[in-house]
């Protein structure tokens, strides 16, 4: 196939640069704890300085792959699908949902909300980043929001976000990996001095699962 083709397909969410795929449990925020198959897409720009999958920021090293195949893979193994990236909302997610959907997949998306919403979501985890900030209706529609706290002045942003998002969206504070052990404490401490917030810790890499 052509590379203009490619491109083509790609801009029309039949193909998408597919960084890995596998079946795991999901180890944060609201649904930790469940079977869920992850479909991770390549690209992302918005450049998070303490990123786990920074491998995912260039598309350009992630084979553009058939969407619907992409779809038939995943089904094999869970009627629960989380997309994340990278940052998918990069691509239009409309395909790849409307596929899903077809086989009565509940689907997630874990997103930055840098971007335009496309697509038909059951779940939208919104992380949103100081450097490139979500898009309104993301906002609005977001079912949980997850906050990355790296230092102090985390929670000042953090605060911030949460004055953006539906009143029914739940909000989470999660410790930055790299920083957890001193980041732990703090987080603790205010979220019993503002219970409207929840601890979410990346409980995927404690029981050593991808």
């Amino acid at each position: 196939m052509k590379k203009a083709d490619i491109e083509k397909l790609v801009e029309e969410g039949k193909m998408l640069p597919l960084m890995e795929e596998f079946y795991t449990i999901q180890g944060e925020g609201f649904h930790k704890g469940t079977a869920a198959y992850f479909i991770r897409i390549g690209g992302c720009d918005v450049g998070c300085h303490w990123c786990d999958v920074k491998e995912s920021w260039d598309a350009e090293k992630h084979p553009p792959t058939v969407t619907e195949r992409i779809v038939d893979n995943a089904i094999k193994y869970s009627d629960t699908v989380v997309i994340t990236g990278g940052e998918p909302l990069t691509w239009d997610m409309t395909e790849i949902t409307s596929r899903l959907k077809e086989k009565n997949a509940q689907i997630h998306i874990e997103t930055s909300g840098a971007y335009k919403l496309t697509g038909i979501w059951d779940w939208i985890c919104l992380s949103p980043k100081k450097i490139k900030l979500p898009q309104p209706e993301v906002y609005e529609k977001a079912n949980e929001l997850k906050v990355i706290i790296f230092n102090k002045h985390d929670f000042k942003f953090a605060e911030e976000q949460a004055a953006k998002v539906n009143k029914d969206c739940i909000l989470y504070l999660q410790p930055e990996w790299s920083v957890r052990d001193k980041i732990i404490p703090l987080i603790v401490d205010y979220v019993m001095q503002n219970p409207k917030w929840k601890v979410s810790l990346q409980t995927h890499k404690y029981l050593n699962i991808p």
